[in-house]
């Protein structure tokens, strides 16, 4: 076995069936079952490989000695909201989020419905890989397996009732991605009064994200008409709006309209707001002009709850459309959108003219193949390159280049204020992490 970690930013995550097996689904969660009793809620989103995966990891913790609650294909803010509605001591969410069909992943979370942190996920790997001998069980001790119907009802119910706006009036485009969001999305803009259209809803087990959803959202841009749009990715953490005129509210954009919203109502704890390090300069800059704090973590909305928690702020997220509420301990895509629409019925305005509280500073992200990803930290070369473009740039862009959590690539970002230095600074990076750890 590699010695490479297991868990990246977002759990275990590879090509189902070859990297992620149905052996290494049981032992994670065998491992993570070891020595304790309890219940785990586990979900999954539409990919063919989810139900192979679910049944092992659902073995896994039954062999610990754990129930199982198989709730089915549900949106991962389905799966986080019912571990505390039932009380359970953990919760696995079967999904490789934004990834295309033929990768999956397993997240895991804890008893509060947040993703587990970096020293649990350690000890789970840890104990994964040392093996044998595991906890005996047996008898009335082996746990079952408890299938719950109305999952998905149960969700949308708990979200239909957080609502405080009528949305009637607004006409809604939704793009569900054929991931977990196909059926709890349209119920539940539906029920809260919105006029909805629903596309991209016919998962075929190998179609999830394919073309659509968060990650491409020009798809649904081409066809909102007029309307408000709403795409959401596999496992529906991530939320992209489009506004009326057809263009793209990421979730730097979505945050900073729901930063000004609430600390105009005296709402926003703190007056803060918890982001990463790849928020837009002009999030930033929005959001000084407003007297709103801006405090920043690693990439992983797991992070940004992590400091939310620590600091008692209301707000934060990713400009992938991660966005964490104060009401929510994990990204939920469908509980961002209704909080959105709920600006757009409060105020009257339209998005349109919403998303006008920042101004984006062009942004270019190149992801770079290279062959040891984990040799970044290391590569002089690279980092001389990136003090060189610093510099070049000074108060009027930045650059940012850090290894993937979840693949094996680069991220190279640069941003400026006009698209073509952006892109030229872009393109050295490129050449340098290339040359110094063998990308393609």
């Amino acid at each position: 076995m590699s010695d490479t970690p297991l868990f990246g930013t977002d759990g275990v995550r590879g090509l189902a069936n070859v990297d992620l097996t149905a052996d290494m689904a049981f032992g994670l969660a065998r491992a993570a079952g070891d020595g304790r009793t309890g219940s785990v809620v586990v979900g999954r989103d539409t990919r063919r490989s989810g139900q192979m995966l679910s049944a092992a990891v659902q073995a896994g913790f039954n062999a610990a000695g754990f129930d199982t609650v198989d709730v089915g294909i549900i949106p991962v803010g389905g799966v986080s909201h019912l571990i505390g509605a039932l009380g359970a001591d953990f919760g696995v969410m079967i999904s490789a989020s934004h990834n295309p069909a033929a990768d999956n992943g397993i997240k895991f979370f804890g008893p509060g419905g947040a993703k587990l942190d970096d020293v649990r996920e350690s000890a789970i790997e840890a104990r994964f890989r040392h093996g044998e001998p595991w906890h005996e069980v047996s008898g009335p001790d082996v746990g079952i397996q408890i299938t719950i119907d109305d999952a998905v009802d149960r969700y949308v119910r708990h979200l239909s009732a957080q609502a405080d706006h009528d949305l009637a009036g607004i006409e809604v485009l939704l793009d569900c991605a054929h991931g977990a969001a196909v059926r709890a999305a349209p119920e539940l803009f539906r029920a809260v009064g919105a006029s909805v259209e629903a596309m991209c809803v016919e998962p075929t087990g190998l179609n999830i994200n394919d073309g659509c959803g968060a990650v491409h959202p020009e798809a649904l841009a081409a066809r909102t008409e007029g309307r408000i749009g709403l795409a959401f990715d596999g496992d529906a953490d991530r939320l992209i709006a489009i506004d009326e005129d057809g263009r793209v509210c990421n979730g730097d954009v979505v945050m900073a309209i729901l930063a000004r919203y609430l600390r105009e109502r005296q709402e926003l704890p703190g007056d803060t707001v918890v982001t990463t390090v790849m928020a837009n300069l002009g999030f930033k800059i929005a959001m000084h002009g407003l007297a709103i704090n801006v405090v920043e973590t690693d990439v992983g909305d797991r992070y940004v709850f992590e400091e939310m928690r620590r600091i008692g702020a209301g707000l934060g997220g990713e400009q992938s459309g991660h966005v964490l509420l104060l009401d929510r301990a994990t990204g939920d895509g469908l509980l961002t959108g209704l909080r959105l629409l709920e600006v757009v019925a409060s105020t009257g305005a339209p998005l349109r003219e919403l998303r006008r509280v920042m101004i984006e500073f062009p942004q270019v992200l190149r992801n770079v193949h290279v062959r040891v990803k984990e040799r970044l930290g290391d590569a002089d070369g690279v980092w001389s390159a990136v003090e060189r473009m610093e510099k070049r740039l000074g108060d009027d862009g930045r650059v940012l280049v850090r290894a993937s959590g979840t693949e094996p690539l680069v991220r190279v970002m640069v941003e400026a204020r006009e698209s073509h230095e952006a892109a030229a600074v872009a393109e050295e990076l490129v050449s340098v992490v290339r040359a110094e750890l063998g990308g393609q």
